[in-house]
C-alpha cells in the first residue's frame, strides 16, 4: 500500500534533487508576499492517479499551502477538466510545480494505460497485474497507479513470495534432484502461508511442476494454442498466469484462453506521462 511515509520519502527526495539550496529563480524574481492560485488542468482524457503525492509536493515545500482535490484517484477526466486547485505562497507553489506535475503525470499515465488493458479483458475473468519492472525507488507510487487504473499488483518485492524461474530451477536440479523433488523440498521448508509460483516456458514442464503442489504456474511466452493446452492440463489445480510480450493488441486473445492472471510489464515500464498542466495566477498583497 502507498503509505504516508512512502509518499513523504519519495517526494522529499525529489524536492531535494530539484532545489537542493532553494529555488534561485523564484527567490530572486517573486515578491515574498505574493500569493498564487494554480489549477491542475487536463489537456487530454484519462484516469487520475496521484492525488496525495501531488499534494505532498506543495505541502512539504510549504505547510501553509493548501490543495483542493476536485477529481479523486481512479476518477476519469476529459480535456479541459480542472483536477485540483493549489493555493499558497507563490514562491512555494512555483518551487513545487515541476515535482508535483512529474508525479501526477507519471501516475495518471500508468493508471490510464492500465485502464485500457483492463477494458480489453472485460468479462473474461482474467486479472491484469503489474510486474517488478518499475522505476527504482518509485515502486510504491507506480503500483498505486496500477490499482487506480483498475489493475492488480503482483508480489511487491522479492521478500513477498517464492517465484522460481528457469535460473532458480537450473540451480536446484544441478544438485541431482528432479524438478518435482526440488520444489517439494523447498516448499516443505516454507511457512504454510507462503505462496509459491513457478515459471515454465514449455508444455512438457507443466506436469513436474504441478506435481509439487505449487500455487501458481506462469506460462511464459506461450502461443495461444499452448496457453489453451496449458490451462486444460493444469485444470484448476493451480492458478495460471500468462506472461511475456503482452500488448493491447494481444491481451484479449490471451485472456480468452482461460488464464487467471496476465502480467504486463508495460504498465509501468512503458506508460507515457499524461499531458496535465498547472495554470498559475499570482497576486501581490
Amino acid at each position: 500500500m502507498l503509505t504516508r511515509s512512502a509518499i513523504d520519502r519519495v517526494v522529499t527526495a525529489a524536492l531535494e534533487e530539484d532545489a537542493p539550496w532553494g529555488d534561485l529563480t523564484s527567490e530572486t524574481l517573486i515578491p515574498e508576499n505574493a500569493v498564487a492560485r494554480a489549477e491542475l488542468v487536463a489537456r487530454v482524457e484519462g484516469v487520475f492517479s496521484g492525488a496525495a503525492v501531488f499534494a505532498a509536493a506543495f505541502t512539504l515545500t510549504d505547510p501553509s499551502t493548501s490543495v483542493e482535490q476536485l477529481v479523486a484517484d481512479a476518477g476519469r477526466f476529459s480535456p479541459g477538466d480542472t483536477l485540483a486547485v493549489v493555493t499558497g505562497p507563490a514562491r512555494a507553489v512555483l518551487t513545487a510545480e515541476r515535482i508535483g506535475l512529474n508525479f501526477v503525470q507519471r501516475m495518471s499515465g500508468i493508471a490510464t494505460l492500465t485502464a485500457r488493458y483492463v477494458a480489453e479483458v472485460a468479462h473474461t475473468g482474467a486479472r491484469i497485474v503489474d510486474t517488478r519492472k518499475t522505476t527504482p525507488g518509485l515502486r510504491a507510487i507506480e503500483r498505486q497507479a496500477v490499482r487506480d487504473g483498475g489493475g492488480h499488483n503482483h508480489r511487491f518485492s522479492l521478500s513477498d513470495a517464492v517465484m522460481a524461474k528457469d535460473n532458480h530451477l537450473a540451480v536446484l536440479t544441478a544438485q541431482g534432484l528432479s524438478v518435482t523433488q526440488a520444489l517439494e523440498s523447498a516448499i516443505a521448508r516454507l511457512p504454510h502461508t507462503t505462496h509459491v509460483e513457478v515459471e515454465v516456458d514449455r508444455l512438457d514442464q507443466i506436469d513436474a511442476v504441478l506435481a509439487a503442489g505449487v500455487g501458481t504456474i506462469m506460462l511464459d511466452n506461450f502461443s495461444l494454442d499452448d496457453l489453451r493446452t496449458g490451462v486444460a492440463r493444469i485444470a484448476g489445480a493451480a492458478q495460471v498466469e500468462a506472461s511475456g510480450g503482452v500488448t493491447l493488441e494481444t491481451v484479449r486473445a490471451i485472456a480468452e484462453t482461460g488464464v487467471d492472471v496476465i502480467s504486463v510489464g508495460a504498465l509501468t515500464h512503458s506508460a507515457s506521462a499524461l499531458d496535465l498542466g498547472l495554470d498559475i495566477r499570482i497576486e501581490t498583497a
